[in-house]
């Protein structure tokens, strides 16, 4: 599966892993680890997403070495937060950074930097406090992110 398919099989996957979250008994600490392992999957699933769009793109528009290239620096690409993602799309084209400059704001914003912020500090192995509500939301806002971007790199026909 390559593009929005793609993007949508991650969403199903993660939509999953949020629904056996709900299912948990009240035990604060199993939620609150819940939520933390949530936090970076919300996180891998903005990068994946974003690669996955962009290469969907460059199939459509570009011939094999241009592919090749956005293939191997899409390996690299992490840690995609507002800003970043601002600037990996006006590569591709100037509207695009702007459209999703003016679309990345208020709580969409807070909700893509504040994600990887958080799956940063987890992954260093540092205390954070974070509820699974808290990262529901968050994956809400970032689902309409991918949204935005999906419209920006693959328009529906």
């Amino acid at each position: 599966m390559t593009g929005r398919a793609e993007v949508h099989r991650l969403k199903q996957v993660l939509d999953a892993t949020f629904q056996r979250a709900a299912n948990l008994s009240g035990d604060p600490e199993l939620q609150s680890d819940f939520a933390r392992y949530l936090c970076v999957l919300v996180s891998g699933f903005l990068e994946k997403a974003v690669i996955e769009l962009i290469l969907e793109h460059t199939r459509r528009h570009a011939g094999p070495s241009v592919l090749r290239f956005v293939e191997s620096r899409g390996r690299r690409l992490a840690n995609i937060n507002a800003q970043r993602l601002q600037d990996v799309l006006g590569m591709f084209k100037p509207e695009w950074r702007d459209s999703i400059k003016g679309f990345l704001v208020d709580e969409r914003k807070d909700a893509v930097n504040s994600i990887v912020a958080l799956r940063n500090t987890i992954a260093h192995g540092q205390s954070v406090g974070v509820t699974l509500v808290r990262v529901k939301e968050y994956y809400r806002q970032v689902q309409n992110v991918v949204d935005h971007v999906a419209d920006l790199c693959v328009p529906l026909s």
